[in-house]
């Protein structure tokens, strides 16, 4: 497994390896992560393998992405251990770039002077209504890392189901030549989607973030068995889960192909949550979920 810092050597490397592969057909898979890796990152890496010859996992914690009002600084960095979980699943190349090779220029204190990617207005629902700007972010360092890598395939997962969907946007409204893959979100025995974040919580508060799957596969069932009362079904779970002690900040019903309010017409539907609980510091983690899932004729 090859450790690269900079676009030249990215490229020098990718370039000699599809010369290499050439007459095999080589395909470059690509991962982009954040690193502090976890089960569900190495089950996207699996997926890349699958779908190319060449895997790339860039790690780069994107200030661009994170609000004024949330830590950048306290992003966990794992880097060592990250290596070793990235070798043993058999990756070829880590691509961890500094902020400066990915934001020309920035001038260590802000990035005012990047050129943004401005998503479409479904970025400012969900998590983009309180997270302002966020999504403009990750578009703008995942365009970035397409240019630098230039894959054939690049894999996201559905956990960050808002993401993925403007992810794919991005590519079909700038014509990018690149397949997405959506791997299946991974989660613990008792429903709990794995995430970084989750490293915040003890056992005891891990065990009790289960009840932001249990409150969503509730809706899925009740829909599953006859009841299109939807702002009902998501006005019950954010109650259900404010009573155990969460800080809702969504809880709704959409469509998965529009990502928009769902209706009563509509057969392929995801339902998605975002509530904040309780931490080992006593401070609140923002966790995220989701289900999709069709309603038969």
């Amino acid at each position: 497994m090859q450790i690269i810092h900079t676009v030249t050597e990215l490229r020098q490397v990718l370039t000699n390896q599809a010369k290499i592969g050439q007459k095999f057909g080589q395909k470059i898979g690509f991962v982009p992560t954040m690193g502090n890796l976890h089960a569900g990152h190495i089950h996207l890496v699996d997926l890349a393998k699958q779908h190319s010859n060449i895997v790339v996992v860039s790690i780069f914690v994107n200030p661009l992405q994170f609000s004024p009002t949330e830590d950048l600084s306290a992003y966990p960095r794992t880097l060592e251990a990250d290596y070793e979980k990235l070798t043993t699943v058999g990756c070829d190349i880590v691509f961890v770039p500094s902020v400066t090779e990915v934001y020309p220029d920035f001038d260590g204190n802000n990035l005012n002077q990047s050129m943004m990617i401005d998503p479409p207005p479904i970025a400012n629902v969900l998590c983009g209504a309180t997270r302002l700007k966020h999504f403009a972010g990750v578009a703008t360092v995942v365009m970035k890392l397409f240019n630098m890598v230039q894959p054939d395939v690049a894999v996201f997962g559905k956990k960050d189901f808002q993401q993925l969907f403007i992810i794919k946007e991005m590519v079909r409204q700038f014509n990018l030549s690149i397949d997405i893959i959506a791997g299946e979100t991974v989660r613990e025995a008792n429903g709990l989607a794995l995430s970084s974040r989750n490293g915040y919580l003890n056992d005891t508060q891990q065990a009790s973030a289960s009840q932001l799957n249990s409150a969503l596969q509730s809706i899925v069932n009740n829909i599953k068995n006859g009841d299109f009362n939807f702002q009902q079904l998501e006005h019950a779970a954010s109650t259900s889960l404010a009573q155990q002690g969460w800080e809702v900040d969504y809880i709704s019903i959409r469509s998965s192909a529009t990502l928009q309010t769902a209706t009563a017409q509509d057969k392929d539907l995801v339902v998605l949550g975002a509530a904040k609980i309780i931490n080992k510091t006593g401070g609140k983690t923002r966790l995220i979920d989701n289900i999709q899932f069709r309603i038969s004729d």
